[in-house]
């Protein structure tokens, strides 16, 4: 399956708030790094569950039985998402961040103060607060941080490696970075975890949307990432191995359940979010084999069909990153434009690819002032911000604009974007 410019007016017809925002005006939206739009399939599968399987798990009546369902179902569509071996291994959560928190204290609980936790430089603050707090509770002796050159934005596992050694019990590390685009070699790097016998874990948040997510492939013990960076609802899922869901002792209320996925979780489960987020599992699947008339068996069928979707979609969106970074005819594109500084890699090659995430700042504009002309004007919408990063500070910049593309964006939109720039770029000269 390809995505050609055909298949994309397809695409965009899942997404009700593609074309036009709830004000009615035609722009192009591209802050799909700060939450995507909501696939109409995830809606309509939420508003169903919220309806029909209103009640509490655990009782006899239908709606009861239904909601049950519809969580198992929610389950096994984030199993089959991320290649794991089943519902028994998925955990849900109300924020990646909860999740993330939720795991370093129960793995704190077995440290004795003298370990360590070993990340990389371009972390978001959701996967390092949760392990600087294990130091400030006295579980860890540091965090140490492989930093990524500034001039690729790459990280070189290398550095990594030469952090961890035999008091390391965790190494954790995004699958993306959220400022720069940067993919980071999981499978390398789980390998290095493994090799020091630390536990491995992947916060999975802003890639999710962009390409495969193999948890048997790279290995790791947790797995994090949100729905609405899926193309749907708040609310966000973690992976566990078998043996760490049940060899670990998580914060709960004594009365909650005492083995597998609901071990973790806190309170009520909102059956509503699970119905949401497989919708939305089903939509990918379905760029996979868009001539399919039903949604995927679960399991087998399923997964390979979201296999075959992610080929396609890294594929439109290495063009579309290619098109962004090199532009087109007489337009500039951000490699190239007079006073645009663009942090992260240069291109779209290399052994991991990158996401299609541009951080930039233009010279003599101030980050939000640029952001505001590229909406009040050319309906362009990009962030400026840190983005919970601290990526821009060791660039020494308080904020960066970020523009980010998922695969119903258009080559149009991009080439809007461009355009934008190169005119202010010219402006400010």
């Amino acid at each position: 399956m390809r995505i050609d410019s055909r298949f994309v007016k397809k695409i965009r017809k899942e997404f009700p708030g593609a074309e036009i925002d709830p004000m009615g005006r035609n722009r192009a939206f591209l802050d799909n790094g700060a939450g995507t739009l909501v696939a109409l399939r995830s809606a309509e599968r939420e508003a169903f569950a919220r309806i029909d399987w209103s009640a509490n798990v655990g009782n006899l009546f239908p709606e009861s039985i239904g909601a049950e369902e519809t969580i198992l179902e929610g389950r096994q569509a984030v199993s089959d998402l991320l290649g794991a071996n089943g519902p028994e291994t998925i955990v849900s959560g109300e924020s990646a961040t909860s999740l993330l928190f939720s795991l370093s204290y129960a793995m704190g609980r077995g440290f004795s103060g003298t370990e360590n936790v070993v990340t990389t430089g371009y972390e978001h603050y959701t996967n390092i607060n949760p392990w600087v707090e294990l130091g400030t509770m006295g579980r860890i002796r540091e965090l140490r941080f492989a930093e990524f050159d500034l001039e690729t934005g790459l990280l070189d596992l290398d550095k990594l490696a030469a952090l961890v050694d035999n008091r390391t019990k965790v190494v954790t590390v995004s699958a993306a970075s959220n400022v720069l685009g940067t993919r980071t070699n999981l499978r390398e790097a789980g390998k290095i975890a493994r090799d020091a016998g630390a536990h491995f874990v992947v916060d999975a948040v802003h890639h999710i949307a962009h390409g495969v997510t193999d948890v048997k492939a790279c290995r790791c013990d947790a797995l994090v990432f949100s729905g609405y960076k899926l193309f749907s609802r708040h609310g966000s899922f973690m992976y566990m191995r078998p043996k760490l869901i049940e060899g670990l002792t998580p914060y709960k209320v004594f009365s909650s359940p005492k083995h597998g996925p609901e071990k973790w979780e806190w309170g009520t489960r909102d059956q509503a979010m699970f119905a949401a987020t497989t919708g939305a599992i089903d939509y990918v699947s379905w760029i996979g084999y868009p001539s399919a008339k039903r949604p995927p068996k679960p399991g087998k069928q399923r997964r390979s069909r979201l296999l075959a979707a992610f080929k396609a979609i890294e594929d439109y969106e290495k063009r579309l990153s290619d098109l962004v970074l090199e532009g087109r005819g007489r337009l500039k594109g951000l490699l190239n434009i007079p006073g645009l500084t663009l942090y992260g890699p240069k291109d779209t090659g290399g052994k991991t690819g990158r996401d299609p995430t541009f951080s930039f700042k233009l010279q003599g504009w101030d980050d939000r002032k640029l952001s505001k002309l590229l909406w009040d004007k050319y309906a362009i919408a990009v962030g400026a911000e840190d983005y919970f990063s601290r990526v821009p500070a060791l660039y020494k910049a308080e904020t960066m604009l970020r523009a980010t593309f998922v695969h119903y964006n258009t080559e149009r939109e991009a080439l809007a974007m461009l355009k934008a720039l190169n005119e202010v770029a010219k402006r400010k000269r």
